[in-house]
């Protein structure tokens, strides 16, 4: 199958981009460089440098590929960004993505895999929320996420696509970026390794629900290829890809910590200094979980990855870069 991914270059979409050539599809990428970069795909999968902004640069790429699927990945993906700058987070998230899905009915594409978000969809919740559970994003980008659930399953039943919405929780993983909902785990990464102090927003005290980037890799292939009953034409089936286990930031930042003095023992290095307290951030949630079980029945996808072996591999990543 022709597959093209918008932020294929991107932290998330080239471990998508990995996992789709390793089962044998045909992969192409759409991607401003805004946050991705040439080095994260491989130098035989064609790049289509532009914005999905633009319906021009986006037609191209189509025209160019004609893809018989989809896995949307470009995003405007900083909620603090979205905080700020509202219309620019509704630009690129909400006519960013029609441009794609106008570009796919186009073409006649099958299928259409679009990154939504529950780490921000449904709000403040202690408990791992399953899909039923309302909406109540309380930031722009969340906001700007489920608005594109409702455009998806307009398209989709307009013009017979099969249509998959995966909710992330927070992606973290090799090549990331501090840029996402989890680039906390960057941001960290590269500060006590450089041997600076990590600064936590506010007590420390929000609990996230972190997933591994290739795990979330995984769950992009089986939406893009896989048969069911739940995945249909005509519809949108939205799906929470998470692990359900809640970690605070402070306990995060100890995780992370530990990683990085193992590291650094190695290289004859001091351990790396404590953290400190800033300010908290607007818009930040203070507890959210999501409840991936539907995931498993309709895809057959679990998490396969631990937080502190996902985080070992990580800190490994980014201290490979500066060694």
């Amino acid at each position: 199958m022709k597959i093209l991914v918008t932020g294929g270059a991107g932290f998330i979409g080239s471990h998508i981009v990995d996992a789709l050539l390793a089962e044998g599809h045909s992969v192409a990428v759409l991607d401003d460089l805004s946050s991705g970069c040439r080095e994260n795909l491989p130098a035989s999968v064609p790049l289509h440098v532009g914005d999905i902004v633009d319906p021009a640069a986006v037609a191209a790429a189509f025209d160019t590929e004609k893809p018989d699927a989809v896995c949307h990945q470009a995003a405007q993906m900083s909620v603090s960004r979205s905080v700020r700058e509202p219309l620019f987070d509704a630009k690129v998230n909400c006519i960013g993505l029609i441009n794609v899905l106008d570009a796919a009915v186009r073409h006649r594409c099958r299928r259409f895999v679009f990154a939504s978000s529950g780490g921000v969809l449904y709000g403040d919740v202690t408990v791992p929320a399953p899909e039923t559970t309302p909406a109540n994003p309380v930031s722009p980008y969340g906001i700007t996420k489920w608005v594109g659930e409702r455009y998806l399953g307009f398209y989709a039943a307009e013009h017979g696509m099969t249509a998959v919405a995966l909710r992330y929780s927070n992606v973290y993983g090799p090549r990331q970026n501090p840029h996402g909902e989890a680039g906390v785990v960057a941001i960290f990464s590269k500060k006590l390794l450089a041997g600076e102090p990590s600064t936590i927003n506010g007590d420390g005290r929000y609990v996230r629900d972190y997933v591994y980037g290739p795990d979330v890799a995984a769950a992009n292939l089986a939406a893009l290829t896989r048969d069911s009953p739940r995945l249909s034409a005509g519809s949108l089936t939205s799906l929470n890809i998470g692990t359900g286990v809640g970690t605070d930031v402070n306990e995060l930042e100890a995780v992370i910590r530990h990683e990085v003095d193992a590291v650094r023992s190695t290289r004859g290095k001091t351990p790396s200094p404590a953290p400190r307290h800033g300010p908290p951030r607007p818009g930040d949630l203070r507890s959210n979980l999501v409840d991936a079980s539907l995931a498993e029945t309709v895809l057959g996808w679990k998490p396969s990855v631990g937080l502190g072996d996902g985080i070992a591999k990580t800190v490994g990543w980014f201290a490979a870069g500066l060694s």
